[in-house]
């Protein structure tokens, strides 16, 4: 590429920024004020990567200028510079004035540590990024355990409340307090509401023996009835007796039988699972299984839809109830199953119900709509100042298929640091050595790439002292060599959408 082509075209993205800048305005305005700016760069950077800079990199890398690759902090202040270093190079004059809030390197990095210390933890230590560890149900009797943790590196304690019940998550509150004045070590606690449960229900099958089995057996080419839970069914027609044989497992939450369609994809068990809808009846849906990677069907599995849109609430009745408690007693509350900005609103206004105008809010990115959706999600996330996100990629890798979810986490991480919001880098973080006590070298590098976030979840296991220790050494190393990283900038699908969805 001629380099006064270059010129052209990347003066041309850039006086697109700044014609755009009245909407952008618009779109901050009820943005926390903490996070105004970044709000604005977030926007500036979906208007960036709607376009394909690759062919730019090569050009810009041999003139001695920066490739992009790494502005996505700073968009304007980096794409602004970059145009006029190419017009000092041609020694030809530049016209384009600046008179917008900008934000350049140095700041943006300041900026994303400001906010990562506002929702994590503000301690002068080894590493910058924080370690969340998962407490199993045996920490509430377990005191010891917990200050384990905290000595080896445990930053903040993570409590599900889709285990245990109030009188357990009420003594590991205590406990984590007692630690902390005994340690000097302050512990954040974070809980995750449970959100919907699309789960199998229990599964109690009688054999010949009299024996109750909890799962099913299941093999490709099968078929399954997946039924509501309180429904009878009737025995089927003369004529339909692959439904008489089929067998029946039913679903804690209708709107699995409602919302589904002939031809969506049912997943099971983190999708080790995969059928097909053959058939729907107003009780039930006919399956077909068509991949199968494990022998049984267990009760209380997860199930995904990943082509299905669900009329569901992200906040449950059992969410509101458990969020009182919430309020009172944790620093963070992850949002489980948020799809779109009406549920950050849904969930906003219970907060204000609460009074928790200081709880830390993290939006967990667990399904294809969240990521879909996410600009949206981390626009209307900004109008409180202590918030972040959590790669959940568990059920985001089920439902966007295992192949994508290193390009999507990929890209959850640049707009997050594009909107300088802090990052939890979450599921099966080091769990082979957590549950074994010996690593995978896979999940080493994995865990080493975990520095990219602000923060890094470990689940429970045997050996989580050791993966504490393991872990918070990772990030020393890493974090000596790089802030973030840079890379290659193909267009992407998220940004195009959003800024497709703004145009029409």
């Amino acid at each position: 590429m001629e380099i006064k082509k270059l010129e052209n075209e990347l003066s041309q993205i850039l006086l697109e920024i700044i014609e755009n800048e009245e909407l952008i305005n618009e779109l901050t305005s009820q943005v926390h004020q903490e996070y105004r700016l970044s709000a604005k760069n977030l926007l500036r950077y979906l208007i960036l990567r709607s376009k394909d800079l690759r062919k730019y990199h090569g050009i810009l890398s041999d003139l001695g200028v920066s490739s992009l690759r790494s502005g996505e902090g700073y968009v304007f202040s980096n794409l602004y510079s970059v145009v006029r270093n190419i017009n000092l190079i041609q020694n030809t004059p530049f016209n384009i004035r600046k008179s917008i809030d900008i934000i350049g390197y140095t700041r943006s990095k300041e900026i994303i540590r400001a906010h990562a210390n506002n929702l994590f933890n503000q301690l002068q230590k080894g590493h910058f990024t924080e370690i969340m560890v998962t407490l199993p149900d045996e920490a509430a009797e377990d005191k010891e355990l917990i200050k384990k943790m905290v000595l080896n590196g445990m930053e903040i304690a993570r409590i599900n409340l889709s285990h245990g019940n109030i009188d357990q998550w009420t003594q590991m509150v205590t406990l984590i307090r007692e630690i902390e004045s005994e340690t000097e070590q302050k512990v954040k606690i974070y809980m995750d509401l449970s959100g919907p449960k699309l789960r199998t229900s229990n599964i109690e099958i009688h054999n010949k023996k009299g024996e109750i089995k909890d799962s099913i057996s299941v093999s490709i080419g099968e078929h399954l009835i997946l039924s509501k839970e309180q429904a009878v069914l009737k025995r089927p027609k003369t004529g339909e007796k692959k439904k008489l044989k089929a067998k029946v497992v039913k679903v804690l939450l209708d709107a699995v039988i409602d919302d589904a369609q002939i031809g969506d994809v049912v997943l099971f068990d983190d999708g080790m699972i995969k059928s097909s809808v053959v058939d729907k009846q107003e009780n039930l849906l006919e399956l077909v299984i068509t991949e199968c990677y494990k022998p049984k069907l267990g009760s209380q599995k997860g199930i995904n839809l990943p082509n299905t849109k669900l009329n569901l609430p992200a906040l449950t009745k059992t969410d509101i109830t458990d969020l009182k408690f919430v309020c009172r007693h944790a620093d963070i509350v992850g949002y489980s199953f948020v799809r779109t900005a009406s549920d950050v609103s849904r969930l906003y206004r219970e907060l204000r119900k609460n009074k928790a105008d200081q709880m830390g809010v993290v939006f967990k990115i667990e399904n294809k709509d969240a990521f879909e959706n996410l600009p949206e999600i981390l626009l209307k996330g900004m109008e409180r100042d202590k918030i972040g996100i959590m790669i959940a990629r568990g059920d985001l890798a089920v439902e966007i298929g295992f192949e994508r979810i290193s390009e999507v986490q990929n890209e959850i991480l640049w707009l997050c640091e594009a909107a300088h919001i802090p990052v939890i880098w979450a599921t099966q973080v080091l769990e082979n050595l957590a549950k074994t006590g010996i690593p995978t070298r896979a999940e080493i590098s994995d865990a080493a790439l975990s520095a990219q976030a602000e923060c890094v979840m470990l689940n429970k296991g045997p050996s989580i002292i050791n993966a504490i220790q393991v872990l918070k050494n990772i990030l020393v190393r890493m974090e000596g060599h790089s802030f973030k990283k840079k890379n290659e900038l193909r267009p992407l699908n998220v940004a195009k959408r959003f800024i497709d969805r703004l145009n029409n």
